[in-house]
């Protein structure tokens, strides 16, 4: 495993029952990096996430993260090696009967049980402040807060324990174009700030023009190709060309375009 590389992903095998998802995924995810995942409906994106996470156990295969052997490891490993990333799930996933302080206090307390509630209640604060939600966000619950601010408390809490590796899951899902651009902007700032390395699920093709470095495309049980934006739109295959070369993918083109030479 290359010292650039914070995720090592060989020969990796899905399936559920007679349901082959995944035969010979083999990725790369370089330190420092955001990279962007894409495929169509059913390709098993987020089975991936969670095989990396270790919420699905694959068939075979090698899953490497900051340089540990994941599948096969004993609880004792997955929790250390946990304790290096957050997660921000689909719809959030927070609590509701916990107000937006105590979600982002739950994995403090799991791994700091000796801290005070005091000292929780700052730290909590602050990753709710570096999100660029109001102060007074930590006392509301999930059901007072429109979706951008969601993902926004979600973003929070996976940022509790000052991870290396932040994994998203369709981040900007549901959001209109303002609140997604906003979002974008947030994780482009705290990737620079605290040298993050974002492993991002995403379907929004502003998205993967504005802010991944590369981005992977699966398919046919495979990842089929990493590259930039600009490398995939060139490649001959049906479904990267209907995906990056359709109108809504012309449409990112050119917005990004006209963003570059700021027309």
């Amino acid at each position: 495993m290359s010292d650039s590389d914070i995720i090592q992903i060989r020969d990796l095998k899905n399936s559920f029952g007679s349901q082959v998802v995944h035969d010979g995924v083999n990725l790369d995810v370089k330190r420092g990096e955001i990279l962007g995942l894409v495929g169509g409906s059913g390709t098993g994106k987020s089975v991936l996430l969670r095989s990396i996470i270790g919420l699905q156990q694959p068939v075979a295969g090698s899953i490497k993260v900051l340089g540990h052997e994941m599948i096969g490891k004993d609880p004792l490993t997955m929790r250390m090696v946990s304790r290096h990333w957050g997660v921000l799930f689909q719809e959030s996933a927070l609590f509701s009967t916990l107000n937006i302080t105590e979600n982002v206090k739950v994995p403090l307390r799991e791994y700091y049980p000796e801290l005070g509630d005091s000292l929780l209640d700052q730290i909590a604060g602050y990753k709710i402040a570096m999100t660029d939600l109001p102060e007074d966000v930590g006392i509301k619950f999930n059901s007072e807060l429109s979706g951008g601010m969601r993902k926004r408390a979600g973003l929070a809490r996976a940022l509790a324990l000052d991870p290396d590796l932040l994994f998203l899951d369709e981040p900007t899902s549901g959001l209109d174009p303002v609140s997604a651009d906003a979002i974008d902007a947030l994780i482009l700032g705290l990737r620079k700030m605290l040298g993050l390395t974002v492993f991002m699920i995403t379907h929004d093709l502003d998205s993967l023009y504005n802010i991944c470095d590369r981005v992977a495309v699966l398919a046919d049980k495979k990842v089929l190709a990493v590259d930039t934006v600009e490398n995939l739109t060139k490649l001959d295959h049906p479904w990267i060309k209907r995906y990056f070369n359709g109108p809504r993918g012309r449409a990112a083109a050119e917005s990004f375009e006209a963003r570059k030479t700021g027309a």
